[in-house]
């Protein structure tokens, strides 16, 4: 019989063991190594049986073992130590509040994320967003970043994955209970949960409880409908992640941003936190923060533009996809039904509402709603998460800047980065504690061998749990016992399965990949994970072609696919394995941030030049495929052309260096193993979080603080009712005329280093120059004259108007570089409290404004 109700017996800790309690609910013990030994000393089998989770182990060790440790001097001694560790740590000064300028830094940052993964025992994650996500929030915490993380607590998860006999993914959805995670609700004064509700069509109401998490010093709330408040449709918003249809997508992100910051302002009243000053959106998910913000101040009175430009100030917005397809984006009549006076945000207008997700791109579909479009209209600030995703984000998104080249596009980028402490092996941080550098060879080899062999076994136990899921009974497994060897080259390759990852683009040539994994001399082994999404057939069709390959009796004990991937397996992959794979489809791999997790452990990355390999890759560190991007009209023939160079990579450079030991096959492989030391020592600095939380504080989360306290109610209307002139008056704005004049020209050629005297003409309209800037963009040219490496060189207004209304800048361009070099002027919008190419609008010369533009350096 099954239970019809499920609920949580706590246990009732000794007094002694009482701080027990608070640090199994401290997200902290998840990259703290010596709060998770120490749960470990509580039962050392219940542990393990736990999953490594403090909350579900304490809810099953039994009364008499807890009677025996409230007694035992020593295991006390260690308690007091810990928890006095982590009162330090959360009350302590850290970077942030140490840096000199720290008036100018936010008080408070709300982060929002549909997903967070955090730890293994909070499974609200599906792959690298939520990762990344869970990443931020432990960095800023051991920086001392004052955030407040926001997302939604879903009952069921993502999904756990497991395989048919034929090798099909199968999904399964546990249901979670809150109280068994380390999560508490957010209650009021009088111990009430507390609740947020958003008003639905047909007088309807989603109403959510907030559960909390405590990732070190950050509070991270969760917004959860399956309360008995609402409807059931209602109460099935927050059930899964990415699941539903796209009214249920719809809700889930109604609920995520408005209901989220709604969440905030009620943590803020009753915990006595700062208010965020700034909003930071983790991909489009969440982008309707920013119209909860705006009907905030419109409920203060003020009108529609002026609260805009006050949101703007204070919001950043990451994008996370290289791809139109990887948005959200909703039917214009779903929007609007759910909007408006009637709607979730009463005072709103609708058409407004509608206006910030419109796509007017070239290419845009007119009824369609862009949560990314809408989330760069909401912030001042955007940004990709590798130098090349910023660049493709530039390209992607420039039809809302027209009239701008892709570069000008305001949306820079932050390079992703990894948390240490969660995905440093103990081993290899044992290493670091002395310096890597100072390892002896014999030392490092034995360190990385000894994490191969864990992996070895780790990899036989999923295994062999797989196939008894796949119905396979004991007797048929004795083969597992031989699947992997710790002393052969192990490659791993994990990651979620779209095709833009191409999970089977190592089985291009399956003959030639048999001869690399059975090769007699220098073999290897591959160790493949990935879940497909549960609506993507053509994903789940890859897995299985991977699994049939890897079911084949003459390859199984050198190529596993292992179900289920989460940050448990990750953990014990990325240090296990000598190469890191990764061949995407170039540029659609916006970072990638598993590589970096591989590579902090001292495993070489193998990998087509796209995300943060594009950006960092060096000889020292690994190898790049080369990739065949004229042939992307035919995937079919640039898939077999990279997957040939992926072969002649292994066979020729890889494995030739791993099983390079001279003549003795006891001696170390020297080349090897110094390039896994200037993995762990040169990249490894530059993959962290702690950088990139860094780059978001000094960089993003500052300026754009500034920018909201400058915004106030005033200057916000000042900058709404210019923006509104300046857009009417830009159509009479024009280049008439450019003049250059230079002693040294000749022949359309001058000298490095001479000056060009820049004289331009024009029409301002009903604009003063104060409301504009007047620049020279020069360059190094190509055959079609577009401008590379562009310089820029503001001009001056020298005289006007004349009767025409025209004015007159001039001022000097520099001749820096030799060979072709070309310039154009345009005019742009000038503001102090514009952000760069903020509205939009320039205006360029035509053919018929004045002379050339282009001479040639010699």
């Amino acid at each position: 019989m099954k239970a019809i109700r499920r609920f949580t017996v706590r246990p009732v800790l000794p007094e002694p063991l009482r701080p027990l309690s608070g640090l199994a609910r401290n997200l902290r013990w998840s990259w703290h190594p010596e709060t998770r030994e120490l749960f470990e000393a509580v039962d050392p089998g219940g542990w393990a049986a736990a999953g490594r989770d403090p909350v579900r182990l304490l809810g099953a060790v039994s009364a008499t073992r807890l009677a025996e440790l409230a007694g035992d001097r020593g295991f006390l001694e260690r308690l007091a130590a810990v928890a006095a560790g982590l009162e330090e740590y959360l009350g302590g000064d850290r970077w942030y509040q140490q840096q000199s300028g720290g008036a100018e830094l936010p008080a408070a940052v709300a982060y929002f994320s549909p997903e967070f993964g955090v730890t293994a025992a909070l499974p609200q994650y599906s792959g690298g967003l939520g990762i990344l996500a869970g990443d931020h929030l432990k960095a800023a915490s051991d920086l001392g970043v004052p955030l407040i993380g926001v997302g939604l607590l879903y009952r069921h998860g993502y999904f756990r994955q497991s395989l048919s006999r034929d090798g099909w993914q199968q999904e399964h959805y546990p249901v979670l209970d809150p109280n068994e995670l380390p999560l508490s609700l957010l209650r009021e004064a009088d111990g009430t949960p507390s609740r947020v509700a958003l008003t639905l069509p047909g007088g309807r109401s989603l109403r959510a409880c907030v559960w909390q998490a405590r990732v070190g010093r950050v509070p991270l709330l969760l917004l959860d409908s399956d309360i008995e408040d609402n409807g059931p449709t209602e109460r099935e918003v927050t059930d899964r992640l990415y699941g539903g249809g796209s009214e249920h997508r719809l809700l889930q992100e109604m609920l995520l941003g408005i209901g989220g910051v709604r969440a905030v302002r009620t943590y803020c009243r009753l915990s006595g936190h700062p208010e965020p000053e700034v909003f930071h959106t983790n991909e489009g998910h969440a982008g309707f923060q920013g119209l909860e913000r705006i009907r905030e101040l419109k409920d203060t009175g003020l009108g529609f533009d002026t609260a805009l430009e006050a949101v703007r100030g204070g919001t950043v917005f990451t994008t996370h996809t290289p791809v139109p397809a990887g948005i959200d984006r909703f039917d214009h009549e779903l929007v609007a039904r759910h909007f408006g006076d009637d709607g979730v945000l009463p005072g709103v207008p609708t058409d407004q509402v509608l206006r910030l997700g419109r796509e007017t791109f070239p290419g845009g579909e007119p009824n369609l709603f862009n949560m990314a479009a809408m989330g760069l209209r909401l912030a001042q600030r955007a940004n990709g998460v590798s130098t090349l995703h910023g660049a493709v984000s530039r390209q992607m998104f420039a039809g809302l800047w027209p009239g701008f080249d892709p570069q000008d596009v305001p949306i820079t980028s932050v390079t992703n980065g990894v948390h240490a402490p969660t995905w440093v092996a103990p081993e290899i941080a044992a290493l670091g504690d002395s310096g890597v550098g100072e390892v002896p060879d014999a030392d490092l080899w034995g360190v990385r061998r000894a994490l191969r062999e864990q992996l070895v076994y780790e990899v036989r136990d999923r295994l062999r749990a797989s196939w008894h899921q796949r119905g396979a009974a004991d007797a048929e497994l004795g083969w597992i016992d031989g699947v992997l060897d710790p002393d052969i080259l192990t490659i791993g390759f994990a990651r979620r399965v779209p095709s833009y990852k191409r999970l089977t683009l190592m089985l291009r040539d399956r003959e030639r990949l048999t001869q690399l994994l059975l090769h007699s001399e220098r073999p290897i082994q591959i160790v493949v994970a990935g879940k497909a999404h549960p609506a993507d057939d053509g994903g789940k069709r890859l897995v299985q072609e991977l699994v049939k390959f890897a079911d084949d009796p003459r390859v199984r004990h050198r190529i596993v696919f292992l179900p289920d991937y989460g940050m448990a397996m990750a953990q014990k992959l990325y240090p296990g394995c000598d190469v890191w794979l990764n061949n995407p489809l170039r540029p659609l791999e916006a970072c990638g941030t598993s590589g970096m997790k591989a590579a902090l452990n001292g495993c070489l990355n193998l990998s087509v030049l796209d995300g943060w390999w594009d950006e960092w890759f060096e000889p020292d560190f690994g190898w790049a495929i080369p990739t065949a991007d004229g042939s992307s009209s035919d995937e079919d023939r640039r898939d077999t052309l990279e997957a040939n160079a992926l072969y002649a990579l292994i066979e020729d450079r890889v494995a030739p260096r791993f099983y390079d030991r001279t003549a003795d096959p006891a001696a170390l492989p020297g080349r090897w193993i110094e390039m896994v030391r200037r993995t762990m020592t040169t990249l490894g600095p530059k993959v962290l979080a702690d950088r990139m939380v860094r780059e978001y504080v000094e960089r993003l989360y500052a300026p754009a603080a500034h920018a909201h306290r400058a915004l106030d109610t005033e200057r916000a209307r000042e900058l709404a009712d210019w923006k509104s002139q300046v857009r009417a008056a830009w159509p009479g704005v024009a280049v008439d005329h450019v003049e250059a004049v230079s002693a040294s020209t000749a022949g359309g050629s001058a000298e490095l280093g001479s000056t060009l005297a820049l004289q331009v003409r024009v029409t301002l309209g009903q604009l003063r120059p104060d409301d504009v800037e007047v620049q020279a963009v020069a360059g190094r040219v190509g055959a079609d004259d577009t401008i590379a490496d562009a310089q820029i060189f503001p001009l001056k207004p020298a005289g006007g108007p004349d009767q025409a209304g025209r004015w007159v800048y001039e001022g000097p361009l520099a001749l820096d570089r030799t060979g072709p070099f070309g310039y154009t002027v345009r005019v742009l919008p000038t503001h102090p409290m514009l952000a760069a190419a903020d509205l939009g609008l320039v205006a360029l010369p035509t053919e018929a404004t004045g002379e050339g533009g282009g001479v040639l350096m010699r």
